[in-house]
Order: C-alpha cells, then sequence, then structure tokens
C-alpha cells in the first residue's frame, strides 16, 4: 500500500532552519547510496523545485529553477518523472531517446495548458522554468538539461585525499558566448536576437537562458501580436522563435572513484565556483551537506555586500531577491556497493518536492508523484 506523509514539508522530513527561509533533508536514501537537499527562498513566491526519485529503471534527479512565477516548474515537478517511468517502461528502459520524449511531452503539456488558460491569466504564456535531470542506472548517468541549472560531478583522486570537479550539464545562458553566437546564428537578420542591457546579455533584452520548459510567448510569436496578452507584457517583434525546449544530454559511465553528484539552481553557482563546491561535500559530513553548501552561498552573497550572514538571515523574502536568488541544492552520493542492500531497492521511490507547502514523501511499490498544478 501506498503511503504519503500529508504534513508540511518542515514538519514531515524536512527541517526549518533559524533562517526561516531555508528549509532541508538532511540524509536520505537512494537505491544505491544517500542524498542531501536544501533550498533558501528569495523571491515572493518560490520558483524553485526539486525531486529524487528511485524507480526500478533508474534513480531520477531534478532541480528545477522557474522565471516568472511558479506555475513552470511546479508543473514540471508533477508531470517530467510519470513521462520518464512510462517512456522507459514502454522501450525496455532508460535512453537518450525516453529521456528527450519525455522532455518534449512535458513541454506541450505545459504549452497546452497556457493555450487553455492565457484569456483569463495571460501572464502564464510568460511563465517558464530551466530544468535539470540526472538518471543513474547500470552504472551509466545520464544529463539532461534547459537552462543554466547545473550538474557537477566530484571525483576522487587516486590517493583519495582530494577531489576534482567535473561540469556534466551546459550552461545555456547568453553570459556564455558560445550560445549568443548559436543564436546570432539561427537568427542572421536579426541584429538584436541579443542586447546588452543592465550590464548583462539578454535574448531581446529580456530572458538570460536560451532554453526552458514553458515561455511560450517567446516560442509562439503570435502571442506577441495578441492585444490582450501585449496589455500584461510588453510587446516583443518576432519573426520565429526565440527559445527552444530542447534538452542537451551528456551520458557518462562511472568510475570508481567518482564519489558524488551536485545538482544545483544557478542561485548556488552565481555564489561557489563548481571545485569549491565540491570541495566543501569532499570535507565535510554528509548529514546536512546541501545545507551547508547553501549557507556557503549566503556567505558569500553576504560577503558581497559587505554584510554579515547574520544579518541577511533575517531580510524577508521578496526583499532577499536583491541579495541573492532562490537557491536549490540536491547532492547525490554514489555508492554502488550499496546497491543489493539498500533500504529502497526492490522498487521503492522516495520523492522530493522542496517548497514549503509541498510535501516530501516515503513510498513502497509504484512511485507516487504529488500533484503541483
Amino acid at each position: 500500500m501506498l503511503r504519503l506523509c500529508c504534513r508540511p514539508l518542515e514538519r514531515c522530513f524536512a527541517r526549518r532552519t533559524r533562517d526561516g527561509l531555508l528549509w532541508h533533508v538532511d540524509l536520505k536514501p537512494h537505491a544505491t547510496g544517500d542524498f542531501s537537499v536544501a533550498v533558501v527562498q528569495a523571491n515572493k513566491s518560490l520558483e524553485d523545485q526539486a525531486q529524487v526519485c528511485t524507480t526500478p529503471f533508474a534513480t531520477y534527479i531534478g532541480v528545477y529553477d522557474g522565471h516568472g512565477g511558479p506555475e513552470a516548474s511546479r508543473f514540471i515537478n508533477s508531470h517530467l518523472f510519470p513521462y520518464l517511468n512510462r517512456f522507459a517502461l514502454e522501450q525496455g528502459g532508460l535512453s537518450e531517446e525516453v529521456i528527450r520524449k519525455a522532455f518534449n511531452a512535458t513541454e506541450e503539456d505545459f504549452v497546452q495548458l497556457v493555450m487553455k488558460a492565457w484569456l483569463s491569466q495571460p501572464q502564464i504564456a510568460a511563465v517558464g522554468s530551466c530544468c535539470l535531470v540526472g538518471a543513474i542506472t547500470d552504472e551509466i548517468l545520464y544529463v539532461a538539461n534547459l537552462g543554466d541549472s547545473r550538474a557537477v560531478l566530484g571525483r576522487r583522486v587516486a590517493d583519495g585525499r582530494a577531489v576534482v570537479a567535473e561540469r556534466l550539464s551546459n550552461d545555456h545562458n547568453v553570459a556564455e558566448e558560445e550560445v549568443r553566437k548559436e543564436l546570432l546564428q539561427q537568427h542572421p537578420d536579426d541584429s538584436h536576437i541579443v542586447v546588452h542591457t543592465q550590464g548583462v546579455w539578454r535574448i531581446k533584452g529580456i530572458i538570460q537562458v536560451s532554453r526552458s520548459i514553458g515561455d511560450v510567448y517567446l516560442k509562439k510569436p503570435e502571442f506577441c501580436r495578441d492585444p490582450v496578452f501585449r496589455q500584461f507584457v510588453s510587446p516583443v517583434p518576432l519573426k520565429r522563435p526565440v527559445m527552444s525546449a530542447e534538452p542537451s544530454i551528456r551520458v557518462k559511465k562511472l568510475g570508481l572513484h567518482d564519489s558524488f553528484l551536485i545538482f544545483a539552481s544557478d542561485g548556488l553557482w552565481e555564489q561557489l565556483s563548481d571545485q569549491d563546491a565540491v570541495e566543501i561535500v569532499f570535507k565535510n559530513p554528509r548529514p546536512g551537506i546541501a545545507k551547508r553548501l547553501v549557507r556557503a552561498a549566503l556567505s558569500e552573497a553576504a560577503r558581497k555586500r559587505e554584510m554579515r550572514y547574520e544579518d541577511l538571515r533575517r531580510i524577508e523574502k521578496g526583499v532577499r531577491r536583491h541579495f541573492h536568488d532562490d537557491i536549490t541544492v540536491v547532492v547525490v552520493f554514489l555508492d554502488r556497493h550499496r546497491g543489493g542492500d539498500s533500504p529502497l531497492s526492490g522498487g521503492a521511490s522516495a520523492v522530493v518536492c522542496n517548497t514549503p507547502a509541498d510535501i516530501f514523501s516515503l513510498t513502497s511499490g509504484k512511485p507516487m508523484f504529488p500533484s503541483m498544478v
């Protein structure tokens, strides 16, 4: 029988810290190791979501960093993993094709939601989310990405006394010269496809990420021409879509020295380098390690503003966004020797939904995916 913990996150398995906007899961098991999760809110509405789920096919990790509102990240949270599991079942296992199909189906479903809702909620056409997913199966790691959340591998050096970072995802952000060149090649007749404004590069002067789920008005130019929509969003003259939902996918065989993975929204990477992050994980105890990474990022954000962390944590949500972004971190340890004895072996699943109003559930049998929309 499936069982669901129906209490608020912080009363279920996650804990709230003295910083009332920071929640965390110290350490929980997945199929072949442990994982730790932490999130700190900066925006008025928390736009980040995260999940960890073990199914018969794979252990899935997801980090979804929304923008323009929480609707797209919450939609992904309730739709993407079920599609991954369904398509893996239909095709006899996980593959790049399965992952692309799941991303495409999630995007199509969200577009359909927007098409039905936008007349009463025009702003939903301008809501989107970055989407970072990892899947571990039979010593193979898949990393699929839209946007600028990032996956980083921590690998022990041969003597086991140090660790090196390996980035496993591409940042689809026009701050990267490669991304700007790609857009310019795709839009040779649009000299304003990328614009440098207020110190940063943006697509059409609007958005920094070039790939996402949602952001329908930047993928379907007809929205920008509609008078109703233009009352709520500044009109943008588009000849063709300027954003994509096509994920970049990397496939990697895990080795004996591959120790752990960090999946995090860009709020973490704005403050910490890849190497700094893996060294924090390597040098500290496992319990609460995701929370430690978040606090290190917050301390760095405070240092940049010449203030103390203690002062930063007293700032309320909304105002806090002027100092740092929402930050979500999932640390996944790779203890492959535990595979047969894992408390989640045999088809059990763990799902983490990391907003304060959401639920952390531990289920056995068929995976359970809480509805978010």
